[in-house]
Protein backbone atom coordinates (compact mmCIF):
# COMPACT_ATOMS: atom_id res chain seq x y z
CA UNK A 1 0.00 0.00 0.00
CA UNK A 2 2.92 2.41 0.44
CA UNK A 3 3.49 2.47 -3.32
CA UNK A 4 0.16 4.31 -3.65
CA UNK A 5 0.27 6.10 -0.27
CA UNK A 6 3.83 6.78 0.92
CA UNK A 7 2.51 8.42 4.10
CA UNK A 8 1.70 4.96 5.52
CA UNK A 9 5.37 4.43 6.44
CA UNK A 10 8.50 6.53 7.02
CA UNK A 11 10.61 7.35 3.98
CA UNK A 12 12.59 4.34 2.79
CA UNK A 13 10.17 1.88 4.41
CA UNK A 14 7.08 0.06 3.16
CA UNK A 15 3.99 -1.66 4.49
CA UNK A 16 3.40 -5.23 3.34
CA UNK A 17 0.32 -7.39 3.84
CA UNK A 18 0.27 -11.16 3.56
CA UNK A 19 -2.91 -13.22 3.49
CA UNK A 20 -2.51 -16.82 4.59
CA UNK A 21 -5.61 -18.75 3.62
CA UNK A 22 -6.99 -21.76 5.44
CA UNK A 23 -5.80 -20.88 8.94
CA UNK A 24 -8.00 -22.78 11.40
CA UNK A 25 -10.37 -20.81 13.62
CA UNK A 26 -9.36 -22.62 16.78
CA UNK A 27 -6.33 -24.57 17.90
CA UNK A 28 -6.14 -27.13 20.73
CA UNK A 29 -3.84 -24.91 22.78
CA UNK A 30 -5.30 -21.63 21.51
CA UNK A 31 -3.94 -19.04 19.13
CA UNK A 32 -2.05 -17.15 21.82
CA UNK A 33 0.24 -20.15 22.25
CA UNK A 34 0.90 -20.41 18.50
CA UNK A 35 0.66 -16.83 17.21
CA UNK A 36 4.43 -16.19 16.95
CA UNK A 37 5.16 -19.67 15.62
CA UNK A 38 2.59 -19.25 12.83
CA UNK A 39 3.92 -15.80 11.88
CA UNK A 40 7.51 -17.09 11.94
CA UNK A 41 6.59 -19.96 9.59
CA UNK A 42 5.19 -17.46 7.08
CA UNK A 43 8.27 -15.23 7.32
CA UNK A 44 10.55 -18.28 6.97
CA UNK A 45 8.68 -19.38 3.86
CA UNK A 46 9.14 -15.98 2.23
CA UNK A 47 12.77 -15.91 3.39
CA UNK A 48 13.33 -19.04 1.29
CA UNK A 49 12.41 -17.06 -1.83
CA UNK A 50 13.69 -13.62 -0.79
CA UNK A 51 16.89 -13.95 1.21
CA UNK A 52 17.24 -11.23 3.84
CA UNK A 53 13.47 -10.64 4.06
CA UNK A 54 13.34 -11.34 7.79
CA UNK A 55 16.16 -8.85 8.45
CA UNK A 56 14.18 -5.88 7.14
CA UNK A 57 10.99 -6.42 9.16
CA UNK A 58 10.57 -3.54 11.61
CA UNK A 59 7.17 -4.56 13.03
CA UNK A 60 4.51 -7.13 12.29
CA UNK A 61 0.96 -7.96 13.27
CA UNK A 62 -0.82 -11.28 12.87
CA UNK A 63 -4.60 -11.31 12.66
CA UNK A 64 -5.92 -14.79 13.40
CA UNK A 65 -9.44 -15.84 12.41
CA UNK A 66 -10.75 -14.96 15.93
CA UNK A 67 -9.05 -11.53 15.62
CA UNK A 68 -10.69 -10.91 12.24
CA UNK A 69 -14.05 -11.97 13.64
CA UNK A 70 -13.71 -9.62 16.63
CA UNK A 71 -12.31 -6.59 14.78
CA UNK A 72 -14.41 -6.72 11.63
CA UNK A 73 -17.51 -8.64 12.78
CA UNK A 74 -16.92 -11.33 10.15
CA UNK A 75 -18.38 -14.59 11.42
CA UNK A 76 -15.75 -17.29 11.72
CA UNK A 77 -12.98 -14.87 10.76
CA UNK A 78 -13.32 -15.73 7.06
CA UNK A 79 -12.30 -12.80 4.88
CA UNK A 80 -14.22 -14.55 2.10
CA UNK A 81 -17.28 -14.71 4.42
CA UNK A 82 -17.34 -18.49 4.18
CA UNK A 83 -15.23 -21.53 3.52
CA UNK A 84 -13.45 -21.78 0.20
CA UNK A 85 -14.54 -25.36 -0.26
CA UNK A 86 -16.08 -26.99 -3.31
CA UNK A 87 -19.54 -27.00 -1.72
CA UNK A 88 -19.37 -23.20 -1.36
CA UNK A 89 -17.82 -22.32 -4.71
CA UNK A 90 -18.97 -21.43 -8.22
CA UNK A 91 -22.73 -21.98 -8.69
CA UNK A 92 -23.04 -22.96 -5.02
CA UNK A 93 -21.57 -19.77 -3.50
CA UNK A 94 -22.63 -18.83 -0.90
CA UNK A 95 -25.30 -21.55 -1.00
CA UNK A 96 -27.04 -23.29 -3.86
CA UNK A 97 -30.26 -21.25 -3.61
CA UNK A 98 -28.53 -17.86 -3.64
CA UNK A 99 -25.76 -18.40 -6.16
CA UNK A 100 -27.05 -15.97 -8.80
CA UNK A 101 -26.84 -12.91 -6.49
CA UNK A 102 -30.58 -12.75 -5.82
CA UNK A 103 -32.05 -14.32 -2.71
CA UNK A 104 -35.41 -15.77 -1.69
CA UNK A 105 -36.15 -12.32 -0.16
CA UNK A 106 -37.58 -10.10 -2.89
CA UNK A 107 -35.28 -7.17 -3.65
CA UNK A 108 -32.36 -8.51 -1.59
CA UNK A 109 -29.23 -9.16 -3.61
CA UNK A 110 -25.75 -10.34 -2.60
CA UNK A 111 -22.74 -8.37 -3.76
CA UNK A 112 -19.87 -8.79 -1.28
CA UNK A 113 -17.27 -11.37 -0.37
CA UNK A 114 -20.02 -13.92 0.23
CA UNK A 115 -21.02 -13.89 -3.44
CA UNK A 116 -19.14 -15.54 -6.32
CA UNK A 117 -16.22 -15.25 -6.98
CA UNK A 118 -15.50 -14.40 -3.35
CA UNK A 119 -13.56 -11.88 -1.29
CA UNK A 120 -10.72 -9.63 -2.16
CA UNK A 121 -10.87 -6.11 -3.48
CA UNK A 122 -11.97 -6.88 -7.02
CA UNK A 123 -15.46 -5.40 -7.15
CA UNK A 124 -16.49 -8.40 -9.25
CA UNK A 125 -19.28 -9.62 -6.93
CA UNK A 126 -20.85 -6.13 -7.02
CA UNK A 127 -20.48 -5.89 -10.79
CA UNK A 128 -22.05 -9.31 -11.28
CA UNK A 129 -24.87 -8.53 -8.85
CA UNK A 130 -25.66 -5.27 -10.67
CA UNK A 131 -25.78 -7.15 -13.98
CA UNK A 132 -28.19 -9.67 -12.41
CA UNK A 133 -30.43 -6.89 -11.07
CA UNK A 134 -30.55 -5.21 -14.47
CA UNK A 135 -31.21 -8.52 -16.23
CA UNK A 136 -34.14 -9.18 -13.88
CA UNK A 137 -35.59 -5.75 -14.57
CA UNK A 138 -35.12 -4.60 -10.98
CA UNK A 139 -33.26 -1.53 -12.19
CA UNK A 140 -36.42 0.00 -13.71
Amino acid sequence: PTIDDPELAPEGHHVMSISASFAPYSLKQGWENHRDRFANKIVDLIEGYASGFSDIIVARELLTPPDIEAQYNISGGHWHHGELTIDQSFMMRPVHGAAQYDTPISGLFLCGATAHPGGGVTGIPGHNSAKRILAMGAGK
